[in-house]
């Protein structure tokens, strides 16, 4: 009986070094690769969480010379945000900052090279999309009609057609297009929410040309 089991022990080992000889190297590399996706996917989990973390903190101190009213550190601050932490929300939050301080400055030229740069960073959609509307307006407030055309006809999240549409509704007055403008106005009227308090303002555009919202 113990022959037996040895026999049965000793075929079961040969077909395991044979399957092994056979299926050895492939198994090893598979594992190889799926062991070390792994490894690099914790790592890249790690850095971008150390990258968010110290983009947190340093935003922090470049708000803070944003606040300060001092242009010129702001700028400063800014772009060596832009190079440590180039791919973070945090550095899109800082830009928009930058771009508002700078505007109501009267540095229209820094307020649309920070949001052109913040549109374009694409770390946080949505806060490219705003960016982007914001540039847009003060193209239109330049009269600089194409390139806020240019922007306002590219790629913008669903829950911003709306506001797109209200942008070039007011591309469309500031050129004296009134009628361009109503229609402008009423297709937001469409897209933006009853209760979205932005459609408020829209309507009041709408009353300001003798127009109401499109029934």
């Amino acid at each position: 009986m113990a022959n037996h089991l040895d026999l049965e022990e000793q075929e079961q080992l040969d077909q395991l070094k044979h399957f092994w000889k056979q299926y050895g190297n492939p198994i090893s590399l598979l594992l190889i690769v799926v062991l070390g996706g792994f490894a690099a996917w914790n790592g890249y989990q790690w850095w971008s969480q150390r990258q968010a973390s110290q983009a947190s903190a340093m935003y922090e101190e470049v708000d803070q010379v944003i606040a300060s009213g001092d242009i010129g550190a702001a700028e400063r601050a800014y772009s060596e945000m832009q190079k440590r932490f180039p791919s973070t929300a945090y550095t899109q939050q800082a830009g928009l900052a930058l771009a508002k301080v700078a505007y109501l400055s009267g540095k229209s030229d820094i307020a649309q090279s920070a949001l052109a740069s913040v549109s374009q960073a694409g770390s946080d959609t949505g806060l490219s999309a705003l960016a982007g509307l914001r540039h847009a307006g003060l193209l239109i407030e330049s009269g600089k009609f194409d390139q806020a055309a240019k922007i306002l006809d590219g790629k913008f999240p669903l829950e911003f057609t709306g506001l797109v549409s209200d942008k070039k509704g007011d591309a469309a007055l500031a050129q004296g297009n009134k009628d361009a403008a109503i229609a402008m106005y009423q297709d937001a009227i469409k897209q933006l929410q009853e209760r979205d308090q932005y459609r408020r303002l829209v309507e009041v555009k709408l009353a300001s040309l003798g127009a109401s919202e499109a029934k």
